[in-house]
């Protein structure tokens, strides 16, 4: 079942295992379940710790990880591998008794919680989001006897998925009714339950010499820069790495010929962390001013953090075509992301709304996978790079439409059905019959909570100078929030540092 490099690996992993567990397997004739059972078969030869036992669970096929004589709750549905497999090594080790690697004061939260908190994750193994929220859950079932937890593989449960009209993934469910989507770490997670953090943990802390407002690339080069300078430096973010968590593949970061983006989104945490930085995450900023000596961050939680000198990084997201039926069908068909979601459409119609390099890596993807894509630009011509042009065209199962207006997006009221665009060219309305549209058009700033103090485009990106300082002094700005000309991740922690830098000038100059 599994290849010798991985088995080699897992057997190291068992050696770390503190204390028995129970595997409890829920297995049947069909091929899945063949699969399954040869997986904790190979497990279970790896550790004398291990013990199987064969079962009816509430689905099949399926297996529990437990303590001897006591059920923790979590249960893989289907099989945990591709970027699962590190959720069930998790798993193992932590039911043994191994303490997750998680914020003690997270840990306290966690246990906390009062109630019965059953959860079910529907993932596909190709999401690269889905094992983040699959792993918190497993954490907070370790931690709190009344939270389950059930991984549900979506290729090996089609059925299921498809009555419960998932086609995003993850997708949870608590308590039977849908509670969330998307990318979720376990602070947020708690935050979404309202177990939230005392704002007093913010306000009580001193003034900063540098606070940075933002965690992608641009905000951890700003960290970097600025805490390797020996002063006083904060980052505040709502999710640690940014927009490059949705990123699978990143191909064009110097000197590394590829990586996937959560993958860059720790290395760079990792980096941060190996100085005195304070990091606060899962906190969003509300508002940013000058007053008097200082620059004054309020949070949503009501806190207000204190610095000489702030540098905004809080970049951008994907922008959203603005048509009827867009928001109404979103995660019923309407998607942003082709490597967590494409699996569910397999042998449909799809759509891609864009024709820049995001597009057609999005179209090509999807053409593997999918039945048919059909490729929407607004303008008379692609806008990829050329190489992807030529892979695209080559597809059989792909039809690019160009100089066409997306003009709504239909569906039956729990699914999307087609879409309607006009042809700029004889403005005549055409209907394409569709399972799911694809949005990849480029991205807009998150800078819609500062105010007009400061000077930002007509884009609402922040306008700054060759330093990364706003019209604001003491305020500074980097990476994709900025009107900087291209929007690349490289470029965001080039910027990201000159921005500490020059930030680390003005407190030199102004002390």
């Amino acid at each position: 079942m599994l290849d010798a490099d991985i088995k080699q690996q897992l057997e190291q992993y068992m050696q770390l295992m503190e204390n028995d567990i129970v595997i409890k397997l829920s297995a049947g004739s069909d091929d899945v379940s063949k699969q399954m059972t040869e997986l904790v078969e190979e497990i279970q030869s790896m550790s004398s710790k291990i013990t199987v036992e064969h079962t009816k669970l509430e689905r099949t096929p399926s297996f529990s990880v437990n303590r001897p004589g006591e059920d923790t709750g979590i249960v893989f549905a289907g099989l945990p591998l591709g970027h699962e497999f590190t959720s069930l090594v998790l798993a193992l080790l932590q039911v043994s008794g191994r303490a997750p690697k998680v914020d003690e004061k997270l840990i306290e939260r966690v246990k906390k919680l009062e109630g019965e908190y059953h959860f079910e994750t529907y993932v596909s193994l190709s999401c690269h989001n889905c094992p983040v929220v699959v792993q918190a859950l497993n954490v907070m079932a370790v931690l709190n006897p009344g939270v389950t937890h059930t991984m549900i593989e979506g290729n090996a449960y089609k059925d299921e998925v498809e009555s419960k009209n998932i086609l995003n993934v993850p997708t949870v469910f608590l308590n039977g009714e849908e509670w969330g989507g998307g990318r979720m770490e376990l602070e947020e997670i708690l935050n979404k339950l309202g177990s939230t953090a005392d704002p007093s943990e913010f306000e009580n802390k001193d003034p900063f010499d540098v606070l940075i407002v933002g965690g992608g690339p641009a905000g951890g080069s700003a960290a970097i820069y600025a805490a390797r300078k020996g002063i006083r430096t904060g980052i505040v973010t709502d999710r640690f790495g940014g927009q490059i968590l949705d990123t699978s593949t990143i191909e064009n970061f110097i000197s590394v010929k590829e990586t996937q983006g959560d993958t860059l989104a720790s290395h760079i945490r990792d980096h941060v962390e190996r100085y005195n930085v304070d990091v606060m995450t899962a906190q969003k900023a509300k508002n940013i001013a000058k007053k008097d000596d200082y620059v004054e961050v309020e949070l949503e939680n009501g806190a207000v953090l204190k610095s000489k000198t702030a540098i905004i990084t809080t970049g951008a997201r994907w922008r959203n075509i603005g048509v009827p039926g867009e928001q109404e069908y979103k995660t019923k068909g309407v998607a942003y992301c082709p490597h967590c979601d494409g699996p569910l459409f397999e042998g449909k119609d799809v759509a891609v709304i864009g024709g820049g390099n995001s597009g057609v890596e999005a179209a090509i993807d999807l053409a593997g996978i999918v039945n048919h894509v059909t490729v929407i630009e607004f303008a008379d011509e692609l806008k990829a790079d050329a190489v992807l042009q030529d892979n695209l065209y080559s597809l059989k199962n792909v039809t690019v439409i160009k100089n066409a207006a997306t003009k709504e997006i239909h569906g039956d009221g729990t699914k999307v059905t087609g879409l309607t665009y006009t042809d700029r060219a004889t403005n005549e309305d055409k209907y394409i019959d569709l399972d799911g549209v694809f949005v990849q058009i480029g991205l807009v700033p998150n800078t819609e909570w500062i105010d007009d103090s400061i000077e930002k485009t007509r884009m609402g990106e922040i306008i700054v100078d060759k330093k990364g300082a706003t019209n604001v002094p003491g305020i500074f700005a980097a990476g994709d929030c900025t009107d900087s000309a291209f929007k690349q991740i490289i470029i965001s922690m080039g910027s990201g540092a000159t921005a500490a830098l020059g930030a680390f000038d003005y407190l030199m100059r102004n002390k």
